[in-house]
């Protein structure tokens, strides 16, 4: 693998294993707790997860800015940090580029000497075409005379990201570029950005809290809670099969009803309140679980509004989101679901309607009597 990571950790003071009494376990904010993952060349990796899982904190660890407390850095081949060894390569001997959430731009400098600053080292002629390659492969050649403040806002995070490509750093870290600009933009700008890394065939590791942006960027992504690496996947596999219930709680819309696992003369049946559920390559035998009782994972895309359903369900709360509702749902039973349900079917709070559920992917853990009934994660 081009990148790897070997069980790489950071501690900050008052983490556990800084000697100051009373530290819980996994619970700093911004630690790095053993951390394993890899990118082939060319393959961008996404990082999401929760405020202070340490998202930021491994892009730095990478990068040289933080000195590691165990495990080991490689790229291509090169080791870049080994805790056992004592080997810290400084950050600017490592040739990895960095992307933050502020652009950092200098504002006296137009936007192709921007691009060049980092390539002082080349001839003119060189440098001059190097700048050139770089503003056209962003789509900003004709911007090259311009002020920065004088560009909007993602033509300035393009000018950033044309700067970080300049040198053609071996690896690209992007630390939630695109989180002060607005919704729509950021949107298009996640597509481009993909487009942009292809093109010049750079590896990349993007850090962002956004689950939209996470799956259009990445071609493999990572969730972290409390430091750990939950799942390190492709962005199907991380939303279909989950790795841990954290994973499952965290992505997408969902909730956990409890089930129970029996076998059918079609193989293990998982009975839940809104029905049963076959998944003949996933589901579990029933013998995984005491009695067979698990919890099942309940996505709101897996819970259909249907009239002639036999199930019914309240509606005790509605979002709004253009061409949907997201509805939460109670049954006369007292579970809670979730149900996206189209926007031409507006039904009123308190109201009772048909439900029934097509799920795909059946996802099952061990029940948990204290897990929160309602998982819901805005976007």
């Amino acid at each position: 693998m081009f990148l790897a990571l070997d069980q790489i950790g950071l501690r900050y003071p008052g983490s556990p294993a800084s000697g100051v009494a009373g530290s819980t376990p996994h619970k700093r904010s911004g630690a790095v707790d053993h951390v394993s993952l890899s990118l082939a060349r060319g393959q961008i990796g996404v990082l999401i997860g929760p405020s202070g899982c340490g998202k930021t904190s491994l892009l730095r660890c990478i990068a040289g800015l933080e000195r590691l407390h165990s495990g080991r850095i490689q790229i291509a081949g090169e080791r870049l940090a080994d805790a056992t060894q004592g080997l810290h390569l400084p950050p600017e001997a490592r040739q990895i580029g960095m992307v933050f959430q502020d652009y950092a731009l200098f504002p006296h400098l137009t936007v192709a000497d921007n691009v060049g600053f980092g390539l002082r080292h080349l001839g003119r002629a060189q440098r001059e075409a190097r700048i050139t390659e770089v503003l056209n492969l962003v789509g900003l050649a004709h911007a090259a005379k311009r002020a920065p403040h004088q560009l909007s806002g993602g033509q300035q995070q393009r000018v950033a990201l044309a700067r970080a490509l300049a040198p053609a750093p071996r690896l690209l870290l992007l630390d939630e570029p695109f989180s002060s600009l607005d919704v729509d933009l950021r949107e298009h700008l996640s597509q481009e950005l993909r487009a942009i890394l292809k093109d010049s065939g750079t590896t990349a590791l993007f850090v962002t809290h956004d689950q939209a942006e996470a799956f259009a960027i990445g071609d493999v992504v990572g969730v972290m809670h409390q430091g750990r690496l939950e799942q390190w996947d492709a962005a199907y596999t991380v939303y279909h099969r989950p790795a841990t219930r954290f994973v499952a709680d965290f992505i997408g819309h969902g909730v956990f009803a409890p089930a129970r696992i029996v076998q059918s003369s079609q193989g293990p049946q998982v009975q839940t309140p809104v029905g049963p559920l076959i998944d003949a390559e996933a589901c579990a035998l029933a013998s995984a679980y005491p009695e067979g009782r698990c919890d099942v994972l309940l996505r709101a895309d897996d819970i259909i509004h249907d009239d002639l359903a036999s199930v019914k369900a309240q509606i005790e709360r509605k979002v709004f989101r253009g061409a949907d509702f997201l509805y939460t749902l109670r049954l006369a039973s007292g579970e809670r679901l979730m149900a996206h349900v189209p926007s031409h079917h507006d039904h009123q709070i308190g109201e009772w309607i048909g439900i029934r559920a097509h799920v795909d992917h059946v996802v099952t853990f061990p029940q948990e009597s204290a897990a929160p009934a309602l998982a819901q994660h805005p976007k």
